[in-house]
């Protein structure tokens, strides 16, 4: 086993890259920080999952979207919705990790033991490189006051849409009559990133009652010039294509406005589906949502420019 690298990739002058410690005299003696400092200076680990590079997996990095190493407890937030609000903002507890003979050692619940080299990219920023499965995991540094919420929510979008069994329209302003109008549900399924059901049925159906007449492809863009916004194109296999700008109202409502017609749709999310510590701990209501295995991969989306959408 490789031992531990911390890499100064670039010179940094801040606490997060050295300690020290000042004397009666005034003089400062700078020391490099130990493994402990660096991985616990945060209190959440954003993982910046579309960066990961290699060819293996260790599975409960690629569910987490973060982690943070507590006094040797190993958390994690497995879920998008209700994030920040979860174990206080740190998620659940999954593990146990060490620092002591130089390397992150990790021992997850589920998926056991897993070692990884730490390197230091930049004041809050390091790479999590595990030898055995060659891959490595880039991780971004945020205190829970300062969380970027935004860019955890637009970067992974596809995977907040999953995590509602249904997602049931709310509200509609604006616009003129379009054959949208008639769709009160959607669904977005945890089995790839491509795949949506919709149906017709009346508002406040049960979700198991639900009857998901349609379904096809979906496809989510950038777009270019703007953070906090996305394009929804929904391809149905009968051929009809909606497209609409998609932004996200809170962690239970999302927006569509709908290119074509100038509507505004508001859905709500129904039948949150919590991922804890492993895919076996998934709970769901409803089979349409086949979530068993649900697994981060890396997201490369197209973008397109606003004003060329119509």
């Amino acid at each position: 086993m490789k031992t531990l690298k911390l890499l100064f990739t670039t010179i940094i002058i801040g606490a997060f890259l050295s300690s020290c410690t000042i004397y009666d005299d005034g003089f400062v003696e700078n020391y490099p920080p130990t493994l402990e400092e660096v991985v616990s200076g945060y209190d959440l680990w954003y993982v910046d999952y579309h960066r990961t590079t290699g060819y293996g997996d260790v599975p409960y990095v690629s569910r987490a979207f973060t982690l943070s190493f507590i006094n040797g407890i190993l958390y994690a937030n497995n879920n998008i919705v209700d994030i920040g609000r979860t174990g206080n903002g740190l998620g659940i507890d999954v593990g146990t990790y060490n620092t002591f003979n130089g390397l992150l050692e990790t021992n997850h619940d589920i998926d056991g033991f897993n070692d990884f080299e730490v390197d230091i990219l930049s004041n809050n920023e390091i790479r999590l490189y595990n030898y055995r499965e060659n891959v490595n995991y880039y991780l971004i540094g945020y205190n829970v006051n300062n969380f970027d919420y935004d860019k955890l929510f637009y970067e992974n979008i596809e995977y907040f849409l999953q995590e509602y069994e249904a997602w049931e329209k709310v509200s509609s302003r604006g616009g003129n009559a379009n054959t949208f109008d008639s769709e009160n549900f959607l669904a977005f399924t945890p089995e790839n990133i491509t795949t949506f059901y919709s149906s017709q049925d009346e508002f406040g159906t049960e979700i198991l009652d639900i009857n998901w007449d349609y379904v096809g492809g979906y496809e989510i863009f950038d777009v270019n010039g703007f953070e906090d916004l996305k394009i929804l194109t929904l391809n149905y296999d009968a051929g009809d294509i909606e497209e609409f700008e998609l932004s996200v109202i809170n962690d239970g409502r999302v927006s569509l406005y709908h290119i074509n017609s100038e509507t505004t749709y508001e859905f709500s999310g129904r039948g949150f589906v919590q991922y804890l510590k492993s895919e076996k701990s998934v709970k769901t209501a409803k089979e349409i949502v086949r979530n068993n295995n649900r697994k981060r991969t890396k997201v490369i989306r197209k973008a397109k420019d606003r004003r060329n959408l119509k």
